[in-house]
């Protein structure tokens, strides 16, 4: 029978290869996509195409973090050109503490025991919850704070572009087919998904691309 996985879709270049990769190990996988009041809703656009293409289920939930602000990505705080030394304005506080656990809630009631995600400690922008320590921590976590857990059906978050280069995962993404002119990873895009070409997310996505010697997809502004 095959295993059914949870793997969070955010529309990005990282989300959409970690999506793939799911699919390719042999999992049935359900697509869950967070509106946590970002900036703009472009990328739940392109997680939802992503997840019609690869006719998965896909389902879209409601948190919004605005009510808390503190990141560039919810508040009134401009987005800067490059994250600069130290955690920058645009780590939303919590963020992907709370994606997990909402795929971890989805994944109990589906009796799924594998939750994917796509966060990466190479080329990013320096987040805490991107960082194994937090990968492990919060696989300690689902195991005792869930039924599932604790009665002995072991959760575990795979996380398996944590240690890849941006280009690394540009040459998965092209291994496993992935159509990367589809994903979302600007934080400025625009109302269509058109990356602004200066921010964080947009350099390390240009240069995962020239390092990898391939042309970049990506639709600017």
């Amino acid at each position: 029978m095959q295993k059914r996985a949870v793997v969070l879709l955010s529309g990005g270049m990282d989300s959409a290869v970690v999506l793939a990769h799911a699919m390719d190990s042999g999992f049935l996988c359900h697509a869950l996509s967070v509106s946590y009041g970002q900036r703009h809703t472009s990328e739940l656009a392109a997680a939802e195409l992503l997840a019609k293409r690869y006719e998965t289920t896909y389902k879209r939930v409601s948190i919004d973090l605005r009510a808390i602000g503190g990141s560039a990505l919810t508040d009134d705080i401009e987005v800067p050109e490059s994250g600069g030394t130290g955690i920058p304005v645009t780590y939303v506080p919590a963020r992907n503490t709370i994606m997990l656990s909402v795929a971890l809630g989805w994944a109990e009631v589906l009796g799924a025991q594998d939750i994917f995600c796509g966060v990466n400690a190479v080329d990013y922008s320096g987040y805490p919850d991107c960082r194994p320590v937090f990968i492990d921590s919060f696989e300690k976590l689902a195991n005792v704070a869930t039924k599932a857990g604790v009665e002995g059906q072991r959760l575990r978050i795979h996380a398996p572009l944590l240690h890849l280069s941006k280009a690394d995962i540009v040459r998965e993404g092209l291994r496993l087919g992935v159509d990367f002119s589809a994903t979302v990873s600007c934080y400025r895009a625009d109302a269509v998904g058109r990356a602004c070409g200066h921010c964080d997310a947009c350099s390390l996505r240009a240069e995962g691309f020239l390092t990898a010697g391939v042309a970049d997809p990506t639709r600017y502004r």
